[in-house]
């Protein structure tokens, strides 16, 4: 699915039993690095992000973070960014495969003079299907994180 993506701003989910991805492409008037700033900024994430409600941690290869957010009060997610491509990618990752686990990955790429951001998340294992229906939907989540960083960026130009 992440490979079908159209940078339109338009979040997607595909399920299966044992895996759920969902991901976002949308197209920024900005370049990489406008981007980048904000997306490794732990302290200044929820000024321009209303999908998250706290970060903590250092947005940094090998990095712990501490992550609430609005879809989901009273829990703390702590992903490790487990890769980063200075400018160009980042992974988070939190769980243990094969029972659960959590991976988000985005990617900038230059394009048409400004930048084409992707989001996607993927979710997977054995314990899935028994925490499901205990998710949120992703889909607007990330189509309004998507918007929120578009509107970031360009407004920071």
């Amino acid at each position: 699915m992440s490979e079908d993506l159209a940078a339109d701003g338009v979040a997607r989910a595909t399920r299966t039993t044992f895996r759920l991805e969902c991901g976002v492409a949308v197209w920024v008037d900005a370049p990489p690095e406008r981007i980048w700033d904000l997306l490794t900024d732990a302290a200044r994430f929820t000024e321009w992000n209303t999908t998250v409600s706290r970060m903590e941690g250092r947005i940094e290869e090998g990095g712990r973070l501490t992550i609430e957010t609005p879809s989901a009060p009273g829990r703390v997610f702590r992903p490790k960014v487990s890769r980063v491509e200075p400018g160009r990618a980042m992974v988070w990752s939190d769980g243990m495969a094969p029972m659960f686990r959590g991976v988000r990955t985005f990617t900038l790429a230059p394009r048409d003079g400004g930048t084409e951001l992707r989001m996607v998340e993927v979710l997977s294992g054995l314990m899935l299907p028994l925490i499901a229906g205990s998710l949120p939907d992703f889909v607007p989540i990330f189509a309004t994180y998507a918007a929120d960083l578009k509107r970031a960026a360009e407004r920071a130009g």
